[in-house]
């Protein structure tokens, strides 16, 4: 949870940057409720989950960023300055489409206690609103195959996506 917390912070600037580079309204606004989903939705039940287990707010932001955390971070980064909204959008999806088919798997079925941990982190990704962003996201990807270079677009995916196995990966490796 503090990685992932630590993530978002940087996941939200590079959220930021794409909105700034649009030039289309709709992707402009869709954008803009990703970052407030995220800034003040997801990063706050991050927040909820780490005080319950005596992690406060500042001490969840002094914690060192692992390599795996950074990694990632550092990509996105790199990427959201280098290159237009679409293609941001391309090194978004991996992260947002991870999770909510994680939440919708572990959504099914699911036998949780409901006041724990894990029922409240299952239902906040297997929630119809984080599925919307997934399939808009998704959708926007498809819908500009056209117009980005695929080669790109499919790399920045892939580096994405590894960068996403990575940090989750390293969650064993601790």
């Amino acid at each position: 949870m503090i990685q992932d917390y630590k993530f978002l912070i940087e996941y939200c600037k590079v959220v930021s940057i794409a909105i700034s580079k649009s030039n289309n309204f709709e992707t402009m606004s869709f954008l803009s409720k990703l970052l407030d989903e995220t800034l003040n939705s997801e990063m706050t039940l991050h927040e909820n989950f780490c005080n319950d287990y005596g992690i406060k707010k500042t001490e969840l932001l002094s914690f060192e960023t692992a390599p795996s955390t950074q990694a990632y971070s550092n990509y996105l980064i790199s990427t959201a300055y280098k290159f237009d909204t679409n293609i941001i959008c391309c090194a978004l999806l991996p992260c947002q489409w991870g999770y909510d088919e994680i939440g919708r798997k572990l959504g099914n079925n699911n036998t949780t206690n409901p006041d724990s941990f894990h029922k409240r982190w299952i239902d906040s990704y297997n929630n119809p609103e984080y599925q919307k962003i997934t399939s808009w996201l998704i959708n926007h990807v498809d819908s500009n195959e056209e117009t980005i270079d695929n080669k790109i677009a499919n790399n920045i995916f892939r580096i994405s996506l590894e960068n996403e196995f990575s940090f989750w990966n390293s969650s064993w490796e601790i």
